[in-house]
C-alpha cells in the first residue's frame, strides 16, 4: 500500500511543511523534539486537520483541502500506538481489546484470537495498572490489530521506558511488526532505535522534512548539517570547497575528499569515532593540541585544538578505545587523521 501524505499546518508561531511517501515498509520519521513529527501522525490518523494539503492511502484520500476531503479517524483504519499507549483504565486487557471491536458478532473471537497472538490469556481479567510495561504495549498492540488497520502510527513506542525494558520490549515488537502487511510510521529521536527497525528515514527539523533516503545514506550521505547530526555527527566546519579539497578557514587545514566537491557545500561533518591516530604526513593529517580527556564508559572522549587554528573555533571531538589512547605516549599533543571517504559533505 502506498501511502501519500504533503500537509502544511499552523499552531501559533510553528508552522509544519512535511511531504513524503512510503510503501509496504517501515518509514521512520526522525526529529528532535517539538519538531513536528507527532503533529504529523495525528493529522494522518484525523486526530487532528492540517490548514492545506493532502493524504492518501492506496487510492484512498483521507484529507484533501481542495476538494474538502476529511475523512473521520473511524473512517480511515489507522492503527495508533501512543508514547503511553493510552489504555482505558478502568478496563481489563480483554475489555480494552473487545472495546476496539465494533462488529459484535465477531468481537468474542476476535479478542480470543488477539490474546493468544499477544500472550495475554493469563492477564485477560487484568487492568493497565497491574501490567508491566511490556503486558501494557502488547495489549495496546492487541486493541490496535484488532481494528484491522491499514497503517501503523508508533510515536516513540519506548520513550517512558528504562533501556533494559526498552531492548526487550523492542524485540517483541519487531516480531510483531514483521507479521503486519502495511506501511509502519515510526516516529522517534533515537537514530539507533529507526536504524535497527526502519527500512527507510524522512528528517524532519523545525517542522520542515527532508527528502526520504535510506538507512545507508543517513549515516554515509546525509546531505545536510541537520540531519547528520540527528545521526550522531558530533563535529561540523565550515569550508571552501576546490576540486577535491576542502579548505577549513577555522583549523588552517585542508582535506582531500577523494572526489569532487560541489559548489553547494558549506560545511563539512566528521564523526567522532572515525578520526585515527596517525603519523604527520599522512593523507588528511592534523597536528592537535589535547584540550581535554572525558572517560566514558567504553571510550575515551579528546577534545583536541588543530595547531594553528583560531582561537574561537570549534574544537574536534574524537572518541577512540581505551586502549589505544593509553597507548599514545604523549598526551599533550597528537596527529589525528581521517579517510576521505569518511568526510560528510553538506549544503
Amino acid at each position: 500500500m502506498a501511502l501519500c501524505v504533503d500537509i502544511k499546518k499552523r499552531l501559533g508561531d510553528f508552522h509544519l511543511n512535511v511531504k513524503f511517501e512510503a510503501e509496504n515498509e517501515t518509514l521512520a520519521l526522525l526529529g528532535s523534539s517539538g519538531c513536528g513529527k507527532s503533529v504529523t501522525l495525528r493529522c494522518i490518523s484525523g486526530i487532528m486537520t492540517p490548514d492545506e494539503g493532502h493524504i492518501e492511502l492506496d487510492g484512498r484520500v483521507f484529507f484533501d483541502s481542495d476538494k474538502k476531503i476529511n475523512l473521520s479517524p473511524q473512517k480511515r483504519q489507522v492503527g495508533f500506538l501512543f508514547q503511553q499507549y493510552a489504555l482505558f483504565p478502568n478496563m481489563t486487557v480483554e475489555q480494552n481489546i473487545a472495546a476496539a471491536v465494533s462488529d459484535k458478532k465477531r468481537r468474542k473471537d476476535v479478542v480470543t484470537e488477539m490474546l493468544r497472538a499477544f500472550r495475554l490469556e493469563d492477564e485477560a481479567q487484568k487492568r493497565p495498572d497491574e501490567l508491566s510495561g511490556g503486558q501494557q504495549q502488547r495489549t495496546a498492540l492487541a486493541r490496535i490489530l484488532a481494528t484491522n488497520p491499514q497503517i501503523l502510527l508508533l510515536d516513540e513506542p519506548f520513550s517512558a521506558l528504562d533501556s533494559y525494558l526498552r531492548s526487550q520490549l523492542e524485540l517483541e515488537l519487531m516480531d510483531t511488526l514483521s507479521k503486519f502487511h502495511g506501511n509502519v510510521i515510526w516516529v522517534s529521536h533515537d537514530r539507533g532505535e529507526v536504524f535497527r527497525n526502519c527500512s527507510r528515514v524522512c528528517v524532519v527539523e523545525n517542522g520542515k522534512s527532508e527528502p526520504v533516503v535510506t538507512m545507508d545514506s543517513l549515516f554515509h550521505d546525509p546531505g545536510t548539517e541537520s540531519a547528520a547530526r540527528l545521526s550522531g555527527c558530533k563535529n561540523f566546519v565550515a569550508v571552501s570547497p576546490e576540486g577535491s579539497i576542502v579548505k577549513i578557514p577555522e583549523w588552517s587545514v585542508s582535506l582531500q575528499c577523494g572526489r569532487p566537491v560541489p559548489n553547494s557545500v558549506g560545511s563539512v561533518g566528521l564523526r567522532a569515532h572515525y578520526f585515527r591516530f596517525a603519523s604527520l604526513g599522512e593523507e588528511n593529517a592534523i597536528n592537535c593540541k589535547v584540550e581535554r580527556v572525558i572517560e566514558d564508559v567504553f571510550s575515551e572522549i579528546i577534545m583536541l585544538r588543530p595547531v594553528g587554528s583560531r582561537s574561537d573555533a570549534p574544537l574536534i571531538r574524537m572518541e577512540t578505545q581505551k586502549e589505544l589512547w593509553s597507548a599514545q605516549h604523549d598526551k599533550e599533543s597528537v596527529t589525528i587523521s581521517i579517510a576521505p571517504q569518511d568526510i560528510l559533505l553538506l549544503r
